[in-house]
């Protein structure tokens, strides 16, 4: 028994060290692919614990969720020569799960490299290379990540059909001091030509508001008069309306009146003239003798009356010799 008990104490430890490097944990949103010999298994396994053949069988774990790949200190030479540095390039890619196995048995398990860091490089020395320094830093920068990602993503569709690029994010290049100090001082100049026509463009607002304000104070005047210009007009004119109604009015009493006058005096005309027959004319005659026959009194009848024609003498006498008959 003294003999057994370190046997089973190295068998025991021995076991524990087999069990060590056998069990293995694959972490979630990776994938565990195996090596045996240095030869890919066909073989995967997913996320938890997993057992192995300690020694003989390694393995690597695969990431199949959005993962972030930093190529740092990338050198481009500009067509004008000058040599400038990316400090850092960020590409987010994810690579499918169905397409693991392929991708790490064409590309390795650190299929990245070959994919993207090597293709970064490459694709930023060509772009580079066709263009120069004030293009590179400054007008053509801000198409630098969309050009990368289009560049990275159709080289993808064929070589790793898995593997997609999500974005790029390219950090500003760092250029020789002289010419960034360069740079900076016709950025400041930039600056103040943009603060001045900044400045003259507020001036030139402000002028035009004020033309604005004038004109449309102008206007409001204008149409104020013109209101009131209106306003005086239509009175003028009911008032010569009403003048022309009243005299009109007047016309019209005036016109009435004359009309019945004129009727009236017709109408008597005619009245008249239908009663003046000879007979009533007669009539008329012997009235009138009658309301101007005077009686004298005496023998001798007053000479005057004798010039007045026989009719009046004979008229006398009659009336004497009544007054003496009597």
């Amino acid at each position: 028994m003294a003999n057994i008990a370190p046997v089973l104490a190295v068998g025991l430890a021995l076991t524990a060290i087999m069990l060590n490097f056998a069990i293995h944990k694959i972490e979630e949103g990776h994938v565990g692919v195996y090596y045996r010999g240095g030869a890919l298994l066909t073989s995967t396994a997913g996320p938890g614990y997993h057992v192995m053949i300690p020694f003989i069988t390694t393995f690597r774990s695969v990431q199949t969720t959005l993962q972030t790949d930093e190529v740092k200190n990338v050198p481009c030479g500009t067509s004008g020569g000058v040599m400038i540095y990316f400090d850092r390039i960020e590409v987010v890619n994810i690579l499918s799960y169905p397409q693991v196995y392929a991708t790490v048995k064409n590309y390795t398990a650190d299929y990245d490299k070959t994919l993207i860091f090597n293709k970064v490089h490459h694709e930023l020395n060509q772009f580079c290379s066709s263009h120069n320094l004030q293009e590179v830093y400054i007008e053509l920068f801000d198409q630098i990540d969309e050009n990368l990602k289009k560049a990275l993503q159709e080289d993808l569709i064929q070589m790793c059909p898995g593997l997609i690029i999500q974005a790029v994010r390219v950090t500003k290049p760092k250029i020789p001091e002289s010419i960034r100090k360069n740079y900076e001082l016709m950025e400041n100049e930039k600056t103040k030509l943009l603060i001045a026509v900044q400045h003259q463009h507020v001036v030139e607002k402000e002028a035009e508001t004020e033309r604005r304000k004038a004109v449309i104070e102008a206007e409001k005047i204008a149409q104020v008069a013109g209101i009131t210009y209106d306003q005086k007009i239509m009175e003028k004119e009911s008032m010569k309306k009403i003048s022309e109604i009243e005299d009109q009015t007047h016309l019209l009493k005036v016109k009435s009146a004359a009309d019945a006058e004129f009727y009236k005096a017709e109408k008597e005309a005619e009245s008249n003239k239908a009663r003046l027959t000879p007979a009533y004319l007669e009539m008329l005659k012997l009235d009138a003798i009658g309301r101007n026959t005077k009686i004298y009194y005496g023998s001798d009848i007053p000479s005057m009356f004798l010039d007045n024609g026989a009719n009046v003498a004979a008229a006398s006498k009659k009336t004497s010799t009544g007054k003496d008959n009597k």
